[in-house]
């Protein structure tokens, strides 16, 4: 007989209305739960997810906590006309300069590119569009799209280029202009550590736009430095609930990048 509340696979004694034993029930769910997380590599954590056209938030700052492995496996998809929010576009030839230098992004939001010549190319010969967007509005706009707030109002920006054609309203005497939250299709983050229900800690400064970024997403995919068993993580440790990671790859090993390396005192 099947006991009621139990799935139909997991079948009691005759007569018995008691579940299965505690470790039994674990060890089952372990191998039936449909929400397995851990995906071998990147290019299949991100099956089904890519078509031309979507909107894509990607974490990081510089070359710190950027997702390396789902970056290459976006270029290697060839995936084009992409709308990509991030707070930069990486440099020439690493993070999302990747994207970039196979002409498979159509517009970036973002806060800083100068450090990125192709970047810089593709603006200024028309080829890509920009939409530049302080830093702590853009950290503020995907964390307000995250959490479905559709706007916000903020004193950045008024008076300058970056309010042009948003609206203003007056609060207290003082200007204020509105902010639209951002959704995308799909969120790419980087994270240090991870268990296997998703469960994040990012590591020092690696944590930066990634848990905006994160939640943000329609989906979010994570890779990692390294994935241990549930249960292992201090819970009072984890920056980013499970709950926000819907794909996970162990991404190891990494080469640590240097964007400015300084070898002598710059001239007066």
């Amino acid at each position: 007989m099947f006991c009621s509340g139990w799935p139909a696979s997991w079948r009691c004694p005759r007569g018995a209305g008691a579940p299965p034993a505690r470790r039994e029930v674990e060890s089952r769910f372990r191998r039936e739960s449909p929400m397995k997380k851990l995906y071998p590599n990147a290019e299949a954590a991100l099956e089904g997810l890519l078509f031309d056209g979507m909107t894509i938030c990607a974490g990081g700052f510089g070359l710190c906590g950027i997702p390396e492995r789902l970056i290459d496996a976006i270029r290697d998809a060839g995936t084009r006309d992409l709308t990509i929010a991030s707070n930069n576009a990486g440099i020439d030839g690493e993070g999302l300069g990747k994207l970039l230098r196979t002409r498979q992004v159509k517009k970036m939001i973002s806060s800083y590119v100068g450090e990125n010549k192709e970047f810089e190319r593709q603006y200024l010969s028309g080829e890509l569009e920009v939409e530049f967007c302080p830093q702590g509005t853009l950290a503020e706009r995907c964390r307000a799209g995250g959490a479905g707030i559709p706007g916000f109002y903020t004193k950045t920006g008024v008076g300058t280029l970056v309010a042009e054609g948003k609206e203003v309203k007056t609060f207290d005497g003082e200007d204020y202009i509105l902010e639209r939250g951002i959704r995308s299709d799909l969120s790419i983050i980087k994270g240090w550590k991870a268990d296997e229900s998703g469960n994040l800690i990012f590591r020092k400064t690696a944590r930066n736009f990634n848990q905006p970024m994160a939640t943000a997403g329609r989906i979010c995919v994570a890779e990692v430095e390294e994935v241990v068993p549930v249960g292992s993580l201090d819970h009072d440790a984890i920056h980013l609930p499970g709950i926000y990671v819907k794909r996970l790859i162990v991404g190891s090993p990494y080469d640590k990048k240097i964007e400015f390396r300084t070898t002598r005192p710059r001239p007066e």
